[in-house]
């Protein structure tokens, strides 16, 4: 193994911490739909989830390269502490935003944590502002788009499909379905999600010079950080689980399957071009794609635009957070102490905080009914553009009309 000082022990740990928040921070992702349609159990569901993300971390490291080789300049005299500033930033904001039940992007809170601490430290001219903006902030933009266009098209044909089917028998098909594309949906969150931790270590080693320039992941990085996004994932973030699988529209199992397929092909896509995306915001968009789908489904927009300025918040928030520790922990020894101490301060904050209204495993899918909301405008126009009744659908409607109306003769004869 290289040889590692302390302070790059402390940042992979700290690293690792932070893999271990993205896990449970993003296990709605896989499992939300899946778990709020009862295709799977809530336990049963997170350990599945949990095995295939650990699969998923050594499928590739192109998004890995991303963040060790691309988003920061590796020859700008980056060092160790700087980095571990950015991962408390990005740490604290995964933290609060579990604590407020908000599916934010943990991919994000990362880059803002590494861009914040890097330009506080070191200056503007240390972040490759091209990488951030083609394979960062585009993707933030585009990916949600066609995962919630693909996945609500998708909807609307798997129902013309089972149209004249048996519901029942219908439902049970694609909870099979369901199961299948959430575990593709864990195996892609490994393969990008546990890379960005990865690479956050690699660039530690390199600019602690235990590692050369230009180096790839050692074995034994891929496999602690797959490690330690499974156990993240097996805890399970069920306060943004509950938001993704009820928060956001009422998902039935067709939705489900359909939404967790157009999440999975975008994530694997984007993780076979080195982008570094937010899973996160691709499973959102999907989510409510398939609320837009389904005829009558609706999307509750009170909170998607609450998640929506999450997602905005989450790279200047991580990066002023990320900033201020650098500015301490580059200081010396004290700093970096100092960092730490208040790290774990606020982390014991936001669990104690979280204790007061637990939600567990075991009251995930319970909603009050204030949650509740209609379909507003935008769901009412999107909806409009809904393909034309069938001849079969027309003729159902026009032989009801037909009983009704002998009904009504039938009670006026007898009185």
């Amino acid at each position: 193994m290289e040889n590692i000082t302390l302070l790059i022990g402390i940042v992979i740990v700290t690293a690792l911490v932070f893999d271990f928040t993205n896990g449970f921070h993003d296990t709605a992702n896989a499992m939300a739909t899946t778990i709020s349609t009862g295709a799977l159990r809530p336990k049963t569901a997170v350990a599945m989830s949990a095995v295939l993300n650990l699969v998923g971390a050594f499928v590739s490291v192109e998004v890995a390269a991303t963040i060790s080789k691309g988003l920061i300049n590796e020859d700008s005299g980056i060092e160790p502490a700087v980095i571990f500033a950015g991962l408390v930033g990005a740490i604290i904001w995964n933290l609060l935003t579990w604590l407020a039940g908000l599916p934010s992007s943990s991919s994000h809170a990362l880059m803002g944590g590494l861009i914040g601490a890097t330009i506080a430290s070191v200056g503007v001219g240390a972040v490759s502002f091209d990488a951030v903006v083609m394979k960062v902030l585009i993707p933030a933009v585009v990916a949600p788009l066609v995962a919630g266009v693909a996945a609500m098209l998708a909807t609307r044909l798997t129902y013309r499909l089972s149209r004249s089917s048996d519901e029942q028998e219908v439902a049970k098909g694609y909870r099979a379905g369901q199961i299948a594309s959430a575990a593709l949906v864990s195996l892609a969150h490994g393969t990008n999600d546990a890379q960005k931790t990865m690479g956050v270590i690699t660039l530690a080693l390199i600019s602690g010079g235990a590692l050369g320039a230009d180096a790839d992941p050692p074995l034994w990085v891929i496999a602690s950080a797959g490690i330690a996004i499974a156990l993240g994932t097996y805890l399970g973030g069920w306060r943004i689980i509950r938001t993704m699988g009820k928060g956001l529209t009422d998902i039935r199992p067709a939705q489900g399957f359909a939404a967790q397929t157009s999440s999975a092909v975008t994530i694997l896509a984007s993780s076979h071009l080195g982008f570094a995306l937010s899973t996160t915001q691709v499973c959102s968009g999907s989510i409510m794609g398939c609320g837009l789908g389904r005829k009558g489904g609706a999307v509750r927009w009170s909170t998607a635009g609450r998640m929506v300025a999450a997602w905005g918040l989450t790279l200047p928030a991580a990066g002023l957070v990320a900033a201020g520790s650098a500015l301490l922990a580059t200081q010396g020894d004290w700093g970096v102490t100092t960092v730490a101490v208040l790290a774990v301060a606020a982390i014991a904050a936001i669990w104690f905080a979280s204790r007061r209204e637990p939600v567990d495993h075991t009251n995930v899918n319970d909603v009050e009914a204030d949650t509740a909301e209609e379909a507003g405008v935008v769901t009412a126009a999107l909806q409009a553009v809904a393909p034309p009744p069938t001849a079969a659908a027309l003729e159902e409607a026009e032989a009801a009309a037909r009983d009704d109306a002998r009904s009504g003769k039938t009670a006026v004869s007898a009185s």
